[in-house]
């Protein structure tokens, strides 16, 4: 248990290494993100899943990881935060393992189901822990700024690494990154780390963790479905009982005592219009990467490796905007900079939204850097808006709702915009005579089948698949060009804290996202 004094000790080397110790599992989950996005190509040769096998492989972890971190946050205070974290790394290992030798695309769904759901273990527990370990206000900044930019490296990093290993190796190497770390983890952990329980955290409700993933997994699975073949029988029952079920899941968590999800927070309306925006930012910023991957080595033509190197810019400008954030803010509303960053990620998305397969791979990847240069206020300061709307004996649970938006945006991202800019590719690529069924419904298997065309035939394929894919991300970018503007409008309405950290009585705040859910307000 964490004890609370008048003067907080300050953390020694111990901790310091310990910190260290848990940025590895933070560095991991964000280059396993875009390492697995830079191998879509190589995963639809090898394995040849179908465009809906495709996206689930892509999106089941994040669906996951976001259905049970509220879920895990709460078991992490009943059996410790610790010896969850240790149980996630090593399971976490062991479906990597899975994932890499995987010969067939539901063995590799499975194994990247497994991995979200212990992936859901690592990101609060890390947060908690750090919030334990660093009792000073100031050495807490410091840790958790250290473990945001271990977020933003991993997303530099993810691209050339992932990148290198495609070129040299088979595609189930990317998942082998993760097994080192897990192993450090597990070996430093004990040593390193303390334990940390709530001995008053209430019980964890079964019954909620359920309908909580019967909500989202109908609902996505619909929404992918009339993506793909339009308006059915199926998807639209999916939808409704994912929708019946979300409407149950929030009745019984107005009835626990200890809920899963407190919904009193969202009777704040700066808590909720930051929330919405940081699941739409998040949702149209799958779907891009998903689609810019992509098109470097589909239609741009370049190898894994010099497409990981292409994302560099992007990678470096978000780390620049999120670290450069939180000083603005001391200066400027928190809403504003963020509105700014929204505008600029906008013009990004108007970039994209003109780009065609034959202007060059250079607007793309300007606007590209563009978007994620505008992410970073958001990544920075969405997290505090969020916490720092809600009262402080409910910081915890408004920082879990808050991961869990940025997770399931992300995923809902792939799943919804990857299944409509598929929907508009299959759509307008041209398949000539002769191509096996489901050849031409992605365009990396447009790539493969062309391969045993006359080449004159195989030329007209791949045009009209390079530009009816270059369609695809041309409807993303206009999708994300008008939620970027809607939301920077929004939040700069609503969102009333004002700069320098203090609320609007003139009490100090951090302006340094914490997400510590499960701990005691600081």
């Amino acid at each position: 248990m964490s004890t609370t004094t008048d003067s907080p000790q300050q953390a020694g080397p111990r901790e310091w290494l310990g910190l260290a110790v848990l940025a590895l599992p933070t560095l991991l989950l964000s280059i396993d993100v875009s390492v697995l996005h830079l191998a879509v190509p190589h995963v639809s040769t090898a394995l040849d899943p179908t465009a809906s096998q495709m996206l689930w492989i892509i999106d089941i972890y994040g669906f996951l990881i976001a259905g049970f971190l509220v879920t895990m946050g709460t078991l992490g205070d009943r059996i410790g935060r610790r010896k969850l974290l240790l149980i996630g790394a090593a399971a976490f290992g062991v479906a990597s393992v899975a994932a890499t030798y995987a010969s067939d695309p539901a063995t590799l769904i499975a194994a990247r189901a497994a991995m979200g759901i212990a992936g859901a273990t690592l990101m609060p527990s890390t947060l908690a822990l750090i919030s334990n370990m660093f009792r000073d206000a100031r050495q807490r900044g410091v840790a958790i700024a250290v473990w945001i930019t271990m977020f933003s490296v991993g997303i530099a990093l993810g691209p050339v690494v992932g990148g290198a290993m495609l070129e040299y190796f088979w595609w189930g190497s990317v998942f082998l990154l993760g097994v080192p770390v897990m192993v450090l983890l597990l070996l430093a952990g004990p040593v390193l780390l303390p334990e940390y329980r709530d001995e008053e955290a209430g019980r964890l409700d079964l019954t909620s963790v359920g309908l909580s993933l019967a909500a989202i997994l109908p609902v996505v699975y619909g929404l992918k479905e009339i993506a793909k073949d339009g308006v059915s029988t199926v998807p639209v029952a999916a939808l409704v009982v994912g929708v019946v079920c979300a409407a149950v899941f929030v009745r019984r968590q107005r009835t626990l005592d200890s809920p899963l999800l407190d919904f009193g927070l969202f009777g704040n309306p700066a808590f909720r219009t930051t929330l919405v925006t940081m699941l739409l930012s998040m949702l149209v910023a799958g779907g891009t990467y998903l689609f810019v991957t992509q098109y470097l080595q589909l239609v741009g033509g370049l190898s894994p490796m010099k497409a990981g190197l292409y994302l560099l810019p992007a990678a470096g400008a978000l780390i620049v905007t999120s670290m450069v954030s939180p000083m603005a803010a001391s200066k400027i509303r928190p809403a504003y900079v963020v509105a700014v960053g929204l505008a600029v990620s906008a013009a990004g998305h108007v970039m994209l939204a003109l780009a065609d397969s034959s202007s060059g791979i250079a607007q793309v990847v300007t606007g590209f850097a563009l978007v994620y240069a505008g992410g970073g206020p958001l990544i920075a300061l969405g997290t505090d808006i969020v916490v720092g709307s809600a009262p402080p004996e409910q910081a915890g649970s408004a920082s879990a709702v808050s991961e869990t938006s940025t997770e399931l945006g992300m995923a809902l991202g792939v799943a919804v915009l990857g299944s409509v800019g598929t929907a508009v590719y299959r759509s307008g690529v041209d398949v000539p005579a002769g191509v096996p069924d489901g050849a031409g419904d992605t365009l990396a298997g447009a790539v493969e089948a062309a391969a045993s065309l006359p080449s004159d035939v195989a030329a007209a394929f791949l045009e009209s698949g390079r530009a009816a894919f270059t369609d695809g991300m041309n409807v993303i970018g206009a999708v994300g060009v008008l939620l970027a503007l809607g939301t920077a409008v929004l939040v700069a309405v609503v969102v009333k804290a004002p700069a320098g950290g203090a609320d609007e009585d003139g009490a100090e705040a951090s302006v340094t996202p914490v997400k510590a859910e499960g701990q005691p307000a600081a």
